[in-house]
């Protein structure tokens, strides 16, 4: 099998926690603070521009001051912040995206590693694992969170480390991404990258209907998402699946460029 270990983002690949995640914890921690700020959901899809929780409050507060922004006080709203969206998550209020849980299972049981490749902190992962059973936590080999690296997404450096972890080359690992940010990652480290237009790419901006935006092209193919039964994925680039649903074999068949067989 040329195909040997996947990389997951977390928000919006994962699971659906941006806009009902994050932006509800951002405005608890304002509230909290006596602040008047409330991100709604069009200002909050714009600072998902922005990568990492500390560098979207201070942008945020950049541009609501002239003075220059306080690092305590940064650092006050992000550790409430961090609070009230583990209250959210460990309560199982954050779904998993479609087909995600179906998947890390189908991989899990061939005996492949799965890892995590995200921006978020670790106690922000272990909150939203926490709150999706201890089967899905299990099927992670490892996670390489926003405070383990020096530079966040887009930059490489969370997927090289990851590489260098899983000790295999680029052509053997696959991504799976949701946003501009995370496929720019994905392609610095040259790893092919499935994406998946969930509540991070849609919030930024960059989803909806078929026709493929300029920043998809580099991506291996696009999806809405990785499907269900009941819920089948529509494939908005890339090869089409029979079953609608990504599934192992359609994972390696992607890799691999097969995509006749697919069809």
């Amino acid at each position: 099998m040329g195909w040997k270990a996947l990389l997951w983002d977390v928000d919006g690949t994962l699971a659906d926690t941006e806009l009902h995640g994050h932006r509800r914890a951002f405005n608890q921690a304002f509230q909290a603070a006596g602040l008047p700020w409330h991100w709604d959901e069009a200002t909050y899809r714009g600072l998902l521009a922005i990568s990492g929780g500390r560098e979207r409050i201070r942008h945020f507060l950049q541009q609501q001051q002239e003075s220059p922004v306080s690092a305590r006080l940064v650092e006050s709203l992000m550790e409430a912040k961090q609070g009230a969206y583990a209250s959210l998550a460990r309560s199982g209020q954050l779904p998993l995206c479609p087909g995600v849980k179906r998947l890390v299972g189908e991989v899990a049981r061939q005996g492949l590693p799965q890892a995590l490749v995200t921006t978020s902190s670790r106690s922000a992962v272990a909150a939203l694992l926490e709150g999706h059973g201890p089967e899905l936590a299990e099927a992670f080999a490892f996670w390489i969170c926003g405070e383990d690296v020096q530079a966040k997404k887009p930059s490489p450096e969370g997927y090289q480390r990851a590489l260098h972890t899983l000790k295999l080359a680029s052509g053997e690992v696959l991504a799976l991404e949701d946003s501009p940010q995370g496929l720019a990652a994905a392609q610095g480290a040259a790893l092919p990258c499935l994406l998946t237009l969930g509540d991070g790419a849609m919030a930024a901006g960059h989803g909806g209907g078929s026709q493929a935006s300029p920043w998809w092209q580099e991506a291996r193919a696009v999806v809405d998402h990785l499907g269900e039964e009941h819920k089948p994925t529509t494939v908005l680039r890339g090869p089409s699946c029979q079953k609608g649903r990504i599934t192992l074999s359609w994972l390696q068949r992607l890799v691999e460029g097969e995509w006749a067989d697919l069809r």
